[in-house]
């Protein structure tokens, strides 16, 4: 059986409140590796159903959806929010969110104390 990214994330975000320290930071490297994969596949899609639509209006979509933009954005960074906006309600995103925070409270991430 193959686990979907959505999956695995929701099973990771599962296993977060019982882990600590060390065991809690594997778990959100590869919470954070998923997110970012998710991420990136939605991108290609969101370039996909938005080819061929000027860029104006692409700016004018993220805006509506909450992302805000600007002329000095490229295409590219346009559809990125796009991609972003619908990320974020998806069920992968908001356990990634939450276990994020959760780790976060208990003096927990993945960047390094300097």
């Amino acid at each position: 059986m193959m686990t979907t990214t959505t999956q695995r994330l929701l099973d990771l975000a599962a296993a977060a409140p019982a882990s600590h320290d060390e065991d809690l930071v594997l778990l959100l490297g590869e919470a954070n590796k998923l997110y970012q994969d998710g991420l990136q596949d939605l991108r290609r899609g969101v370039a996909q159903r938005f080819d061929g639509l000027p860029t104006e209006e692409l700016m004018l979509a993220a805006n509506a959806a909450g992302m805000p933009c600007d002329a000095s954005q490229d295409r590219d960074e346009v559809i990125l929010l796009l991609a972003l906006a619908e990320w974020e309600m998806t069920p992968a995103a908001m356990a990634y969110a939450e276990m994020a925070e959760d780790a976060a409270r208990r003096g927990v991430c993945l960047i390094p104390e300097e």
